[in-house]
């Protein structure tokens, strides 16, 4: 049973953290310290933040991955992680956090809920989001790109239009689409959250 999980697809951690407005410097002094920290792991691969354009709701999107869930696992597990968990006590009021094994879903702005693995969209709905996200941008992308790479080799052609669009479908455009169209992605989640609120 040890060596389950180690052969397994590579995991996305996504960690949702509301960070005390006075405190956001502290914040990325820690944010530093933590992920130099998980560097020192194996199967660690990267760490990207998403940083808060609202400072009066100054809210950071972590996305941590790893090679594999064992790995990512001895990571949450270790004295370490929760060493740096301990310290951001004092400047994260709110935190949540969701594994996602499914690449492509790293695209989809989950619903903010205390369910630690809400679930996927199914496969044919993220299709339409798919087709209705990329499509206008392959269009944006042939109107702004295209005339500029004009005399350039094909291949070299496709590959910067391919960056443009990936660039703006993995942030701005498929994050809010999806917060948009929550109720329909997510809908149970929505139920939860009305009957809260009731």
């Amino acid at each position: 049973m040890q060596n389950l999980g180690q052969n397994s697809d590579p995991i996305t951690l996504v960690i949702s953290e509301v960070v005390e407005s006075h405190l956001i410097e502290e914040y990325e002094t820690w944010t530093k310290g933590i992920n130099q920290s998980a560097q020192q792991f194996e199967g660690f691969m990267g760490v990207e933040i998403i940083r808060p354009r609202d400072h009066q709701y100054p809210e950071y999107v972590v996305i941590v991955k790893f090679d594999n869930y064992a790995h990512c696992k001895n990571w949450l597990a270790s004295p370490v992680y929760q060493q740096w968990m301990q310290r951001s006590e004092e400047f994260i009021s709110n935190r949540s956090q969701q594994h996602q094994q499914n690449g492509l879903e790293i695209w989809f702005s989950l619903p903010k809920s205390k369910s630690v693995n809400p679930k996927e969209p199914p496969y044919y709905k993220q299709v339409i989001i798919g087709v209705i996200t990329v499509y206008p941008l392959i269009l944006l992308s042939n109107l702004l790109v295209a005339p500029l790479l004009q005399g350039l080799p094909a291949l070299l052609s496709l590959l910067i239009s391919v960056t443009f669009i990936s660039a703006l479908l993995s942030y701005p455009v498929m994050p809010y689409i999806t917060k948009i169209l929550a109720f329909w992605l997510y809908p149970s989640s929505q139920k939860r959250a009305k009957k809260k609120r009731k």
